[in-house]
C-alpha cells in the first residue's frame, strides 16, 4: 500500500519530458541553460585533482560552513554559528524534507500557503500529518486573515516563500508584522523560510527571515547555491536553524544524506572569495526585462515579476481552455513548454495562467519569443 497514493510524476518532469520528445523549446522546468562562471569550473577542474574525494563531516565541509556564516553576516547582518547552527544540504529540497521529517509529529498540522511548490506536501504526509492549504489572494500577496483562521493548537509549522515561485512575488514589511502576530498568539509555531531565490530580486530588496529578530529562535531558513550560482545540478544548499532546532534536523540528516558531495563543497568554498552575489538581482533584472520586451507584441498579459527567474502570464485572452491542457497543446503546436500554475494549488484552482523561465541564454528567448508572440 503507497504511503503517498495521490503523487504522481512532477508536472515539471512531465512538461519537460514533452519538451524534450517534440523539440521544443523548455521554458517550464526552472534551470538555466548559459555557461557556468569559468571561475567556478576553473576551480572544480583544479580540486578535481586533489585530495577532496572523502566524506566531509557531516554537517559540512568546515571552511565552506565559516563562508556561510560570513556571507549572512554580510547579506543580513546577522551573526550564526556555524557549528551548531548551519547545516550543508543535497539540495534546498533535501533541506526542506530533513525540516519536516525532524520537526513534525503526526496530526501536527502544517500550513502550506498556495500556489505552492510541490515539494512541501509529501514530507507532511509521510510524518502522519496533515497539510492545511491556505490560498494566497489573486494577486498573491497572503491573505493574512485567512492563513490566522487556519491555524490552531495543531499548527506546528508555517511554510513561507519569499520570493515566491511560482509567481515572483516578495514579502513585505507589512508581511512580517501579520507574521509576527500569528506567531505571538501560538507560540509553538515555526516557521520554515524557503528563501531559495534571495540574491534574485529586482525593483524591492529581498526582506530575508533573517533580518526579524522574532524569527532567529523559531524559524528554519534554507537556501541554496545551484539556484545563485545557475548551478541546480550540482544539488547543494544550505539550511540555517537555531541550535535546540537544528539538533533535531541533523539527526535526520545523519541517516538521509550524511554528508554532501564534497568537491561542490569544496569549490563553492573557494568560489565565495571571488563571487559577488550581490550582482545576481542585476543580471536576471535585465533578463526578465529582456523577455518581458520581447513579448510585448504578445496576446499573453505578464503579471508583476518582483523576484526569481519565472515570468507568470495569463492567457485569457487567447483560449478558454484549462492550464494544463494549453501548455500541453504549446508544446505540440507551438514548440514552447511552460507550466500551468493550477498545479501548485492542491485544488487545481485554473485561472489561465502559465509560468515561464527566463533563466536561459537571449538567443533562447528570442526563439521562443518569436513562437509565442504568433499564438
Amino acid at each position: 500500500m503507497s504511503k503517498l497514493p495521490n503523487v504522481t510524476t512532477s508536472i515539471f518532469t512531465v512538461m519537460s519530458k514533452m519538451a524534450a520528445e517534440h523539440n521544443a523549446i523548455n521554458l517550464s522546468q526552472g534551470f538555466p541553460n548559459f555557461p557556468v562562471d569559468e571561475r567556478l569550473t576553473d576551480i572544480v577542474a583544479r580540486l578535481a585533482k586533489e585530495n577532496v574525494h572523502q566524506y566531509t563531516p557531516m554537517a559540512g565541509y568546515p571552511p565552506l560552513m565559516n563562508k556561510i556564516a560570513k556571507l549572512i553576516q554580510s547579506s543580513y547582518n546577522r551573526t550564526i554559528n556555524p557549528d551548531i547552527e548551519l547545516l550543508v544540504t543535497a539540495g534546498a529540497t533535501q533541506g526542506i524534507f530533513t525540516t519536516i521529517l525532524a520537526l513534525v509529529k503526526e496530526n501536527d498540522e502544517v500550513i502550506i500557503l498556495d500556489p505552492s511548490y510541490d515539494s512541501y506536501e509529501s514530507p507532511v504526509l509521510l510524518c502522519k500529518a496533515k497539510p492545511v492549504r491556505v490560498a494566497l489572494n489573486d494577486d498573491y500577496t497572503p491573505n493574512w486573515e485567512t492563513i490566522e483562521k487556519a491555524c490552531s493548537s495543531k499548527s506546528k509549522l508555517i511554510i513561507i516563500n519569499n520570493p515566491h515561485n511560482p509567481t515572483g512575488k516578495i514579502l513585505t514589511e507589512n508581511d512580517f508584522l501579520h507574521l509576527e502576530k500569528i506567531l505571538s498568539k501560538y507560540p509553538n509555531l515555526i516557521v520554515l523560510s524557503d528563501e531559495v531565490y534571495e540574491y534574485i530580486t529586482f525593483e524591492e530588496k529581498h526582506i530575508s527571515a533573517h533580518t526579524k529578530n522574532f524569527l532567529l529562535d523559531r524559524c528554519v531558513m534554507v537556501s541554496s547555491f545551484g539556484k545563485s550560482f545557475h548551478i541546480t545540478g550540482w544539488k547543494i544548499g544550505y539550511t540555517i536553524a537555531p541550535e535546540h532546532l537544528m539538533k533535531e534536523i541533523k539527526k535526520v540528516h545523519q541517516f538521509l544524506v550524511f554528508s554532501v558531495n564534497s568537491i561542490s563543497q569544496a569549490a563553492i568554498s573557494e568560489y565565495l572569495d571571488v563571487v559577488d552575489v550581490n550582482l545576481l538581482g542585476k543580471f536576471y533584472q535585465e533578463k526578465r526585462d529582456y523577455f518581458q520586451k520581447l513579448l510585448q507584441g504578445s496576446r499573453f498579459e505578464l503579471k508583476p515579476c518582483e523576484g526569481t527567474y519565472f515570468q507568470v502570464a495569463s492567457y485569457a485572452n487567447i483560449s478558454e481552455e484549462d492550464d494544463v491542457t494549453f501548455c500541453k497543446n504549446l508544446i505540440t503546436q507551438h514548440g514552447v513548454a511552460a507550466i500551468p500554475i493550477s498545479t501548485f494549488y492542491s485544488d487545481h484552482k485554473d485561472q489561465k495562467l502559465i509560468r515561464f523561465c527566463f533563466a536561459k541564454d537571449n538567443f533562447t528567448l528570442e526563439s521562443a519569443a518569436k513562437k509565442i508572440c504568433v499564438i
